[in-house]
C-alpha cells in the first residue's frame, strides 16, 4: 500500500471508531477477509473469525443502542474508554512496518482523532437528549450512519478526497467542540439547579 492510502486508512479507521467502533472493525475485517480490500499486516487480525463474530454481534448492539434516546448517552460515556484507545491501536496497526517512531506518531494522532470524533458525538447527543421528542435523536443517529458509510467508502476508493474532507472535518471539530463543552456546562448547571430546587421543596 502507498503512503497516501495508508494515511487515509489510518485516519479513516480512527475517525470512524469515534462514531461506530464495532461496525468499523467488522466491515474492515470482512472486506479484508473476502479480498475486496487489502489490509496491512498490522491489521490482518481483523480478518480472524473470532474478531469478525465478536465485532459483528457488538456492532448490532451498538446500532440498536444508538437509536434509544438517553441510553445512547450512557453507551457513549462507557465507550469513552474503548473507542479512543481502539482508534489509536488501529492507526498503530496500519503503520506497523513503518518504524517505531512513525508507528507511535500514528497511534498518537489516531487516538486524538478518535477522541475528537467521540467527544463531538457524545456531547452532541447529550445535548440533543434534553429534547423530549425522539426524532431529533434518530435523525442525528441516521446522519452519523450515512457519514460513517460515506467515509468508509472514500477511505478506500478515493483516499485523497477522503483526506481533504478529513482535514475539513478536523477544522469543523475545532470550532464545534468548544461550543459543545459550553453547552454541557450550561446543562450541568441547570441540572444542579433543578436538583437543589427539588431538595428545597421537599424540605
Amino acid at each position: 500500500m502507498d503512503t497516501l492510502q495508508n494515511l487515509a486508512l489510518a485516519g479513516g479507521l480512527s475517525w470512524a471508531s469515534g462514531f461506530r467502533l464495532y461496525a468499523t472493525v467488522f466491515i474492515a475485517g470482512l472486506l479484508g477477509r473476502l479480498g475486496y480490500v487489502h489490509l496491512p499486516d498490522g491489521l490482518q487480525m481483523l480478518t480472524d473469525t473470532w474478531v469478525l463474530v465478536t465485532s459483528g454481534v457488538l456492532s448490532l448492539g451498538e446500532f440498536l443502542a444508538d437509536k434509544v434516546p438517553a441510553f445512547d448517552s450512557v453507551w457513549d460515556a462507557v465507550h469513552t474508554f474503548i473507542r479512543v484507545p481502539a482508534g489509536a491501536l488501529l492507526a498503530w496497526g496500519v503503520f506497523r512496518d513503518a518504524g517505531a517512531g512513525t508507528q507511535f506518531a500514528a497511534a498518537l494522532l489516531g487516538g486524538t482523532l478518535a477522541s475528537g470524533t467521540h467527544l463531538a458525538k457524545t456531547g452532541g447527543r447529550a445535548l440533543i437528549n434534553t429534547s423530549p421528542e425522539p426524532f431529533t435523536n434518530w435523525g442525528a443517529s441516521l446522519g452519523e450512519d450515512v457519514s460513517w458509510l460515506g467515509g468508509m467508502y472514500l477511505m478506500w476508493a478515493h483516499p485523497a478526497v477522503f483526506l481533504v474532507l478529513l482535514g475539513i472535518f478536523v477544522l469543523f471539530l475545532l470550532w464545534l467542540v468548544p461550543k459543545i463543552l459550553r453547552g454541557l456546562r450550561t446543562l450541568a448547571r441547570k441540572l444542579r439547579g433543578a436538583g437543589a430546587g427539588a431538595e428545597s421543596s421537599r424540605a
